[in-house]
């Protein structure tokens, strides 16, 4: 299977030994990122276990092509390397934390990830968020279109808006609750905040190398573009978004906040848990010819479980754990990364490293796997009880909502996504 390598061995060890048999960061994943011990400035980092690798401290023992990329404190520059440059610097990195000769050198330079702040990866240029997942919309749509969920659009086009890429923040930012236009009918619109707040489920797409303006990436090298995925939530204040959704799709519904996991797992990390997309449903039409790639079809998808968990103020005060609300598989998108990719640039326009991409949200047929209270609560009609006794349609102020995720395949350790956790602000 292309792109998979010694990293990858299952039997690896690390000498970090908070990593053997870690649910997150195993030394299989090596994900980047941008951390700061107390009173220190920003850097790059990388998740070992429970710990994290300073790489400008050990930027000698890098591939050359890297030092300069550790001048900042973001990842852009990083993620714009090459692909067989990235993958050369996580080789690289796999040996001097699996290695013991490199152990005394290497582990004075392992900080311990509890008493580190992490930021945001990359300097967001620009955020779109797509609607590939087909579940959640037909879910939306037979709430206001019963009869004809699917617009005729969705089974040809990648559906995407353009985002606010000011608003995306890391994990662990409160999300303070919106203000916006809401309009009850036969009553004029009014102005306040939103009562209907809720998450989604999403996969981040962070970009790696561009492209020229005018020139779009081809469907067969869209995924040589992806540096790595994430996590995202892109919270939604569902009564703004439906007055003003019409006709020009979501504003201030969408861009007072979008939240991110620190961790990009880079796509050589992936490379065992790329699977072919689930094919389309009798009938559907084939996507067209730029959106169609055989070698994508065979490996385009991820097995990547993602879960949505809930957590109120009395829960917290009470000591209770996380309430889940949902797992799906990302094989429930309808499109592929790298279709997202190339009907983004297919008119020409040029992606950036570190932009930023959302799936959209990812649920599956039943309740269990629906991405969103939007879709559990059929819109508020039907509320849930969390184990608190506390029933809820939407988000209240001081609920907290964390996703998580996890890539498994037979024969290779699962690998974690950390974290992509918020709570609602007053």
């Amino acid at each position: 299977m292309s792109g998979i390598d010694a990293t990858h061995a299952a039997a690896l060890r690390s000498w970090v030994e908070s990593a053997q048999d870690h649910r997150e960061f195993p030394i299989q994943n090596l994900p980047l990122g941008i951390f700061s011990r107390p009173g220190e400035q920003p850097r790059v980092g990388v998740a070992i276990g429970d710990g994290i690798l300073d790489l400008p401290a050990v930027a000698d023992l890098l591939p050359r092509e890297v030092g300069p990329t550790l001048a900042r404190g973001r990842l852009n520059e990083m993620l714009a390397l090459a692909p067989a440059v990235r993958g050369g610097l996580r080789r690289t990195l796999s040996s001097l934390l699996s290695d013991a000769a490199h152990r005394a050198r290497v582990e004075p330079h392992v900080h311990d990830a509890s008493a580190c702040a992490l930021h945001l990866p990359a300097e967001v240029g620009d955020y779109t968020d797509f609607y590939a997942g087909i579940h959640h919309a037909i879910n939306v749509g037979r709430q206001f279109r019963p009869d004809n969920p699917l617009l005729p659009n969705y089974k040809y086009i990648p559906i995407g808006y353009h985002g606010r890429s000011s608003s995306v923040r890391a994990s662990g930012t409160a999300v303070r609750r919106p203000q916006g236009q809401t309009k009850s009918p036969d009553v004029p619109p009014a102005f306040g905040r939103t009562r209907r707040l809720d998450y989604e489920v999403e996969l981040g797409v962070w970009i790696g190398g561009g492209n020229a303006l005018g020139e779009p990436i081809d469907i067969a090298a869209a995924h040589t573009h992806v540096a790595g995925l994430g996590l995202l939530n892109d919270w939604s204040a569902r009564d703004i978004q439906a007055w003003e959704y019409q006709p020009l799709g979501p504003f201030l519904s969408k861009s007072f906040a979008t939240t991110v996991s620190p961790w990009i797992i880079t796509s050589e990390a992936l490379a065992p848990f790329r699977v072919p997309q689930p094919p389309r449903p009798e009938g559907d039409p084939k996507p067209l010819d730029y959106l169609w790639s055989a070698e994508d079809q065979a490996r385009g998808a991820y097995a990547i479980t993602l879960e949505a968990s809930i957590r109120s103020a009395a829960m917290r005060e009470s000591g209770m754990t996380m309430h889940r609300l949902s797992r799906a598989s990302t094989t429930a998108l309808y499109w592929t990364v790298a279709q997202l990719v190339a009907h983004h640039t297919s008119n020409g326009c040029n992606l950036r490293p570190g932009d930023l991409l959302g799936t959209g949200t990812i649920s599956e047929p039943v309740i269990t796997g629906y991405g969103s209270l939007l879709e559990i609560t059929e819109g508020g009609r039907r509320p849930i009880t969390l184990p608190s006794g506390e029933t809820r349609c939407f988000l209240e102020d001081g609920d907290e909502v964390s996703l998580s995720a996890h890539a498994a395949a037979s024969g290779f350790v699962t690998i974690g996504f950390g974290c992509c956790s918020g709570t609602v602000a007053a």
